[in-house]
């Protein structure tokens, strides 16, 4: 349901938004404005991108929880999306999404609202629950092959057929 109203709720905002600043300052400083957000927004989602990415190897390194950086980085792409969309509303929202402590109270209140209910880091192996646990389902053996040497279909066949009598 919320993401319906969002679905009607946003584009009337942005139709809003460009009928009142282009009425202000004309269409052509409008469409600048709009094609200016979307390439500052993609250099700057790229220079906060690289920055996630490394943070997120540090924590791998370290052994650390990767949550809030992979958290960051999702939001910096979600930000990149909403950058690209033309409108002043998706504009500030993407922007906003760029800056670290809006992104960490963003964070915050995703995880306020998740509950984890395991973490384990390691070398700590998990098996498939659907294969049987039990080592005896494996059967041990060796073969040898009776059928002789196979030979190409290529090769055009040299003395009997085998179904004949020499």
């Amino acid at each position: 349901m919320l993401l319906l109203v969002l679905f009607i709720v946003v584009p009337l905002i942005e139709i809003a938004l460009f009928i009142e600043i282009g009425g202000a300052i004309g269409l052509g400083w409008t469409l600048a404005i709009v094609i200016a957000t979307a390439v500052l927004g993609s250099w700057l989602v790229r220079q906060q991108g690289a920055t996630a990415l490394n943070d997120l190897r540090r924590s791998f390194e370290s052994l650390g929880d990767p949550t809030e950086p992979l958290a960051h980085g999702a939001m910096i792409l979600f930000s990149g999306a909403l950058l690209l969309t033309p409108g002043f509303f998706t504009d500030f929202l993407g922007f906003a999404l760029l800056l670290p402590p809006v992104r960490r109270w963003v964070f915050r209140k995703l995880r306020a609202r998740v509950r984890v209910q395991s973490f384990t880091m390691g070398a700590e192996t998990r098996r498939d629950p659907f294969q049987p646990d039990d080592p005896g389902d494996v059967i041990d053996g060796d073969f040898e092959d009776v059928t002789g040497p196979k030979r190409p279909t290529h090769e055009p066949r040299q003395g009997p057929s085998g179904w004949t009598k020499h």
